[in-house]
């Protein structure tokens, strides 16, 4: 019997060409890059939202997806994780990642 969770999602191909999609999979993908460094580093994320000039509230919303970043906010995020941030957009896809500063 299921338990009513999903354990994959298959996304119809004409949803996937809308911009709204494609622009949430960007967030989604930033969102999760900010997790994955700031984890590695072992930092809250009041530690990040202060060393990045934000709100605690802030960090939970990129790292939930729910922001469409700028220039800035990019600088300040890649500041405060001490890493280059690493973004490939192609036509339906964008992976992001934090590259750590050489030590």
């Amino acid at each position: 019997m299921s338990a009513g969770y999903h354990t994959s999602w298959t996304v119809p191909e004409e949803h996937r060409a809308d911009p709204a999609y494609v622009e949430a999979g960007a967030a989604i993908a930033l969102g999760q890059a900010v997790y994955d460094r700031r984890t590695t580093l072992g930092l809250d994320q009041a530690t990040l939202a202060r060393r990045a000039g934000l709100t605690t509230d802030d960090i939970d919303r990129i790292e939930g997806g729910g922001t469409s970043p700028t220039l800035p906010l990019l600088r300040a995020l890649a500041t405060a994780l001490d890493a280059a941030l690493d973004v490939s957009i192609d036509s339906d896809e964008t992976h992001v990642s934090f590259v750590p500063h050489a030590a």
